[in-house]
């Protein structure tokens, strides 16, 4: 699996940080890290070709390359990364233009496997779209954003998986949330489930919600499946069954101390529109973080 790591400035990412590669690890996954910088006019961009010829000679950055190298020191910081070079590597480095919108950064001197730095520059939507569409990720991570319509747009828009990362701390204890139902993509989101738990090594809460306390076969035929997939597994589990609306029963429930996993609607765009979507007003209205597997 291939797995991308979305940020966006040295203040608020670390724990964006934290949350992928922890994933990343436990997946043994290839990982991205890519920056969306400003849309650069058409009057920038021979400027920017200068500079990237001559990067060595003046010492000059794209816009951007301080964010990679922040998240750089910061994962060796945190050992998420070896690094035994003795000099500043960000000193020694040269981009690759590969797209008019998208850089890589290569470091010289290092050779960290499975991971690459990558620049791109527009609207953050579009963007990401395209790096998952183009370079075919799994599982795209996002950090949280006071702007919900830009995370309805990413679930709406990007097609792999997408974790939101809402108010993560490393310090808290917190457990797995993970909906159950007789959809299509719970199964996938069963699987997703004991993938975070192993990495987090936490508990994990399946979560079934009937509207009117009749369970349908189809969702105890699915929490037996769930449960018998994360015993094999080896993680503790306990089973959740609630009466009401679904998406106030998981906000609820998951309060702040709680990684929330669903499968995404199979609902047609339109219906979206119209009806709404439960994955997509969980993710409106959670305080914690939230993956929604497709």
């Amino acid at each position: 699996m291939k797995i991308l790591i979305a940020i966006s400035s040295k203040e608020y990412s670390g724990p964006t940080l934290d949350v992928g590669m922890n994933i990343a690890r436990a997946l043994n996954a290839s990982t991205t890290i890519l920056d969306v910088g400003e849309k650069i006019n058409e009057l920038s961009i021979k400027d920017i070709s200068i500079t990237n010829e001559l990067m060595d000679t003046w010492n000059i950055d794209r816009p951007g390359v301080d964010v990679l190298e922040w998240a750089y020191h910061y994962l060796v910081k945190n050992s998420f990364i070896d690094d035994d070079s003795e000099e500043e590597i960000f000193k020694n480095k040269i981009v690759k233009e590969s797209a008019s919108s998208r850089t890589e950064v290569y470091l010289k001197g290092t050779n960290v496997e499975k991971l690459s730095l990558i620049l791109r520059n527009g609207d953050i939507v579009t963007e990401l779209r395209d790096e998952v569409r183009t370079y075919d990720y799994g599982l795209t991570i996002i950090g949280g954003s006071s702007k919900r319509s830009l995370a309805h747009d990413f679930i709406q828009y990007i097609e792999s998986s997408i974790l939101i990362v809402n108010s993560f701390n490393l310090d808290k204890n917190y457990r797995i949330l993970l909906a159950v139902d007789d959809s299509p993509s719970t199964a996938n989101a069963v699987k997703y489930g004991v993938r975070v738990a192993q990495a987090f090594k936490i508990k994990v809460d399946l979560i079934n919600i009937s509207k009117d306390g009749n369970l349908k076969e189809g969702y105890n035929n699915a929490i037996k499946r769930a449960r018998k997939m994360l015993r094999r597994c080896s993680i503790d589990t306990e089973v959740l069954l609630k009466i009401g609306d679904p998406v106030d029963n998981i906000l609820n429930t998951a309060g702040d101390d709680h990684i929330i996993i669903m499968g995404a609607s199979t609902q047609s765009p339109l219906a979206k529109f119209f009806v709404g979507s439960k994955p997509l007003d969980v993710v409106e209205k959670s305080t914690c973080p939230v993956l929604i597997v497709k």
